[in-house]
């Protein structure tokens, strides 16, 4: 870590000498809140960033069955929260894991990335699904770690608990978290940030918070996913919403570098406007983008009815199911439904001629999925 970089005089915390002959240097942050002034040219995009994320969630509540736009919502946070920590998938691919998860049996099986992303998933389930009835604490971070760790890569790293080892960012390392002395006190002054009122508006408080996470860097790996999955939890509580509609990490997968730089210069130079603003101009992004993917889905969820009208009911149900996982075999389709295997044939192939659903070749079971649901799921939105 070049310390050079840390402007004394505007650095949100202090460097600490450690023992470790590479890294000499670590940054442990201040305790939450900042010393900072709220400054009069962030008050329009935050006012910007609360009208969009509030058209969001009005958007959201108003459904007739929310899950049809969290569901791809979640899939696509999930993909890409892991894309920015370098794990890839193919969303089809994804699906077909999700659907019989394969635990990864070494280092080198590729089931570990959609392990890796499935396990995301989970987490961001955990609290909407009434796994867990925790407020925004150490417990529940140290939970969401658990499972986003649960038998991938990493899961040797203590899941659940955090490190009593040095960790870095970056090889050579670019930022040096706290070391294990330090981090006890740290921990405690962010999770009393959690539970404490705050001065600062709820959505700017989310950020503020994610930042302290991420400087902190509590586990030996997966930080950087368990911080965005806290930052979507702090949003919806925080800010009221009705579910967890927001998320940001398409926006900051897709300026990666820029979300990185203005992390570190926080710690280094404490630029916290430029990140505050960079953050809110997320905000309007995503709030809009996720508005015409629900638009988009629901217009296809009703063209989806108008093609099979008149046809049986299961066929509706699967309609609405393929919105939740968006890829199915007739077996499932069998044993979902309680009918004779070629029935659930019979039912797939009327979809398939019906355009709802198309064959996936090459696979051992008779697989169908739902490629506009995919598209308005994981392709890029037109502004």
């Amino acid at each position: 870590m070049d310390t050079n970089l840390f402007d004394p005089k505007r650095m949100t915390g202090k460097l600490v000498p450690i023992t470790n002959e590479d890294l000499k240097y670590a940054f442990v942050p201040d305790p939450m809140p900042p010393k900072w002034a709220w400054p009069t040219s962030l008050w329009k995009p935050l006012i910007e960033a609360r009208k969009s994320l509030s058209s969001l969630d009005g958007t959201g509540k108003h459904l007739p069955n929310p899950e049809i736009l969290l569901q791809p919502l979640q899939s696509r946070e999930a993909q890409l929260s892991s894309q920015l920590e370098g794990t890839y998938t193919d969303p089809q691919q994804q699906v077909l894991f999700e659907a019989d998860p394969q635990y990864p049996t070494s280092k080198s099986d590729p089931n570990n990335a959609y392990q890796e992303v499935y396990n995301y998933r989970r987490a961001l389930r955990l609290k909407l699904d009434g796994q867990i009835d925790l407020p925004l604490s150490l417990r529940l971070v140290k939970e969401l770690h658990a499972v986003l760790m649960s038998g991938v890569r990493g899961s040797n790293q203590q899941p659940g608990e955090f490190r009593e080892i040095q960790n870095q960012i970056g090889f050579p390392a670019r930022f040096v978290p706290p070391p294990p002395t330090e981090l006890p006190y740290a921990l405690d002054a962010l999770e009393k940030y959690l539970h404490a009122e705050s001065d600062f508006d709820p959505l700017v408080r989310a950020f503020l918070t994610h930042y302290q996470f991420e400087a902190i860097h509590p586990f030996r790996d997966g930080n950087g996913r368990v911080g965005r999955l806290l930052l979507s939890l702090a949003i919806a509580e925080w800010c009221g919403l009705s579910s967890q509609w927001l998320y940001m990490s398409p926006f900051f997968e897709k300026r990666k570098k820029e979300y990185m730089d203005l992390l570190f210069n926080v710690s280094a130079q404490g630029a916290w406007e430029a990140w505050i603003k960079f953050c809110l101009e997320g905000v309007v992004s995503q709030s809009i983008d996720a508005e015409k993917r629900c638009d988009k889905l629901l217009k296809l969820q009703i063209e989806f009815r108008k093609t099979i009208k008149g046809g049986s009911v299961r066929l509706s149900q699967l309609i609405d199911e393929l919105f939740f996982r968006p890829i199915i075999t007739v077996s499932q389709y069998k044993n979902r439904f309680g009918v004779t295997y070629p029935t659930a044939r019979l039912d797939l192939k009327k979809l398939e001629q019906a355009g709802v659903v198309q064959p996936l070749e090459g696979l051992d079971t008779i697989t169908y999925y739902c490629s506009p649901i995919y598209r308005i799921t994981y392709e890029d939105i037109d502004p």
